[in-house]
């Protein structure tokens, strides 16, 4: 089965998957003329809530949407998904994980206003965003069966399998092991027990308490990793330039690298692995993200494009950042055979002997909690529009059985999973997002002309 869902997670991310999710989000960001880079300050006004108004439509503030679609984002991708990329690839693969983040702006800018200029009704009647709406919506009931293909693939896309994993694995190295606690498939399932009860709190309770929820827990473990890797670098000041220097030249030498080539060559290989881990870190393209924009309490849809394009540079080109630098100027990642989240706590250890691994394991449990509630959420969205609002509470029983499976389960075999559904995420969102492009432009340039 391992080997089945590795050649499937390979197969899904061939050479057309990265010209669609790398040529697409670059065609996004010259048509808007670099908008993300020239309206970053605006962005943030408005993620301040200085344009909010409570009789717009929509469920939660700006600050609330982003904050839920971060609570997804930043999590085992920022962690264990950076510890993976530079155990196989070296320093460049940071460098490939901020391309894809550069060109992430762009597309998250697109995708998150389409998720409010095509807002569909569910079953019940509510206002809904997300791929599979402004599909839709915005082409017409003739391309329903791209959004059913995502609908089908985000449901699956949503399951928490990584975020489980490398929490169980991380409790297991960080806590149980060195405290002579035996590990196994019966400790596994009690942690699974934990979360589950845990998940089922906050995700039963709907879109608010997971806003909630999300609004307090991101900026706080946010702020405590910054500080915890702050304390790394500063130890480690002399070694900082030289590794952020090899994030650059590596990344065309593929000096480090240790995978499988891609046709034929090292360095494509290198791009491909910072491109698909850059992809599962801010899932930009992917269309995870809208559906939580969609929500957004707004009459303007750039905004909240706007406010989407935040999220790649937080995400990546900040926490993944920081991870990277933990890693590489502790050395870990050339003494150590560790791989996921036990690299990454190798590195806070290096640092901090007494303490690191322990504060390393608050920011893990908080990350890994916080993409619980919000994948849930984009799982119940997804079976709601396949069967119908009343029925998508069935989504949360599927949802935390996938929590006792993952538990369980050998950590390649998760990731690969959640890397080639992502990826058949992407075919649907990618499509349709660069199909009405020219209509994202529109609202764009009307929205600047009036002023804000």
């Amino acid at each position: 089965m391992e080997k089945f869902i590795e050649a499937f997670a390979n197969y899904a991310w061939g050479l057309p998957l990265v010209i669609l999710l790398i040529g697409g989000g670059l065609y996004l960001l010259i048509l808007s003329r670099f908008l993300p880079f020239r309206y970053l300050g605006h962005a943030i006004d408005v993620l301040r809530g200085k344009y909010d108004s409570p009789d717009n439509p929509g469920e939660i503030s700006h600050f609330r949407a982003l904050t839920t679609a971060l609570s997804s984002t930043i999590g085992m991708g920022n962690i264990a998904g950076v510890a993976v990329a530079i155990s196989v690839g070296g320093p460049g693969a940071m460098f490939w994980m901020w391309v894809s983040a550069i060109v992430g702006m762009a597309t998250k800018c697109f995708t998150a206003t389409l998720a409010i200029m095509y807002r569909g009704k569910d079953s019940n009647g509510n206002l809904q965003g997300g791929p599979m709406y402004f599909i839709v919506e915005g082409l017409g009931k003739s391309w329903k069966p791209l959004a059913v293909m995502f609908s089908v693939f985000g449901m699956i896309g949503a399951l928490p399998v990584v975020n489980v994993n490398q929490l169980t694995q991380a409790i297991n190295d960080i806590i149980l092991i060195p405290n002579g606690v035996e590990v196994g498939f019966k400790s596994n399932l009690i942690l699974a027990a934990v979360l589950v009860t845990l998940t089922s709190v906050i995700t039963l309770g709907g879109l608010n308490r997971i806003s909630n929820a999300a609004s307090k827990l991101v900026p706080s473990m946010v702020l405590l990793y910054f500080g915890l890797v702050a304390v790394i670098l500063i130890s480690n000041y002399s070694l900082v330039p030289k590794y952020f220097l090899m994030i650059f030249t590596d990344a065309f030498s593929a000096e480090f690298y240790k995978g499988d080539s891609f046709f034929g060559g090292v360095l494509g290989a290198l791009i491909l692995l910072g491109i698909r881990r850059g992809a599962f870190s801010n899932e930009a393209g992917i269309g995870t993200a809208p559906m939580a924009h969609g929500a957004a309490k707004t009459n303007e849809p750039v905004r909240e494009g706007l406010v989407a394009m935040i999220g790649p540079v937080i995400d990546t080109l900040v926490v993944c950042t920081l991870t990277a630098l933990a890693i590489l100027v502790t050395g870990v990642w050339e003494t150590t055979s560790n791989n996921g989240v036990s690299l990454t706590a190798a590195a806070f250890s290096h640092t901090m002997p007494a303490y690191g691994s322990y504060l390393l394991m608050v920011c893990v449990f908080v990350f890994s909690v916080s993409s619980l509630f919000s994948y849930s959420y984009y799982g119940t969205k997804c079976l709601s529009f396949l069967i119908g609002a009343d029925k998508k509470h069935y989504y949360n029983y599927f949802y935390i059985f996938s929590i006792i499976i993952a538990a369980v389960s050998p950590f390649t075999a998760m990731l690969n999973l959640i890397d080639g559904v992502f990826a058949l995420m992407a075919i649907p969102t990618m499509l349709s997002t660069i199909k009405l492009a020219p209509r994202v432009m529109e609202q764009i340039t009307g929205y600047f002309e009036k002023g804000f």
